[in-house]
């Protein structure tokens, strides 16, 4: 799949977790781990807390970046739940896709009331 086949397939689990749960209202880590596992059964390779070592000129830091899920090896997704969406998470995503080396990533807010409304789409070099 491609990285904009794997979105589509990303919102559409997102969406089906925050239907299920009954929308906002819970924690970041619940809404991360449904989504998960939605996304597994959708046939995704999904992988959490994903450690990602940080390069600085000549060493590698020993505080690792941690990426919410990371599917398929080519699509970072940040889950957020907060009622007051941040343009900073779009911009720390934007970091995270250039440290990876990645084109796509998804900042999914969960605290909305309509979670399609909290969907924020990072590009680099896409």
């Amino acid at each position: 799949m491609t990285e904009n086949e794997i979105s589509q397939v990303v919102v559409s689990a997102a969406i089906e977790v925050h239907r299920t749960l009954g929308g906002p209202g819970l924690l970041e880590s619940v809404y991360e781990e449904a989504l998960a596992y939605e996304l597994t059964l959708q046939g995704c390779n999904v992988r959490r807390q994903v450690p990602s070592p940080i390069q600085y000129k000549d060493v590698t830091l020993a505080t690792p970046l941690k990426i919410d899920l990371l599917v398929n090896d080519l699509v970072i997704v940040e889950c957020k739940a907060v009622t007051q969406y941040n343009s900073i998470f779009a911009t720390q995503l934007l970091t995270y896709l250039r440290l990876k080396n990645l084109k796509l990533g998804l900042v999914i807010n969960f605290g909305e009331r309509l979670v399609k409304d909290g969907i924020h789409r990072v590009v680099h070099e896409l």
